[in-house]
């Protein structure tokens, strides 16, 4: 709980400082990258927990200015675990009224080697965990599904289909690959939610 406060001590002065809106305009100073193998951006691996957060971003500094505490350090720790940065970019929706007590849905785009992901997050507080946090990556490969796969992914164990054409690849209880053929490439979709 003290720790929290001082958290939260910290945004606020941050906010004092700076105004930010709702719809995030990129960042100033970079942030620290996710870890190579918590891709994309750039591609997902197995399952692997967010780390520990560092500076405040701008996603959660919005989201603080808007009301949003209770789930304001989870905010910041999955949106610096996803890389985001000075050239990404983000859309929070904020629920008409008490958004400390309602689901936060965050829309980000962000940059990855060779193009971009799109990333939708979602925040939900009073959860078991304090803030409970879902995402999905989705990112567009110009090779076929069964080269994305074996190169970017294999490591990970093939579990099915969703029905017949849309692949999976398990990375643990938290983490699941899913594989999309599109056209003569392949769309990789990671969903990964946080205990």
């Amino acid at each position: 709980m003290f720790h929290r406060m001082i958290f939260l001590f910290v945004v606020v002065l941050a906010l004092l400082a700076t105004q930010v809106f709702a719809q995030v305009a990129p960042q100033g100073a970079p942030q620290a990258a996710p870890p190579a193998a918590s891709a994309p951006p750039p591609p997902p691996q197995a399952q692997q927990q967010a780390p520990v957060q560092s500076a405040t971003n701008a996603v959660t500094q919005a989201a603080v200015q808007k009301g949003v505490l209770n789930c304001a350090g989870r905010i910041n720790q999955v949106v610096n675990f996803l890389g985001f940065t000075k050239n990404a970019g983000a859309v929070m929706m904020m629920p008409p009224n008490q958004p400390d007590a309602n689901l936060i849905p965050i829309a980000m785009e962000i940059p990855i080697q060779n193009g971009v992901a799109y990333v939708s997050a979602s925040f939900a507080p009073n959860q078991a965990n304090g803030c409970g946090a879902t995402y999905d990556s989705v990112v567009y490969w110009p090779q076929k599904c069964d080269v994305i796969a074996n190169k970017n992914f294999g490591t990970l164990k093939r579990i099915g289909t969703l029905s017949k054409t849309i692949f999976i690849r398990d990375g643990g209880v938290t983490t699941k690959i899913f594989f999309m053929p599109a056209g003569n490439g392949c769309v990789t979709i990671k969903k990964e939610f946080v205990l």
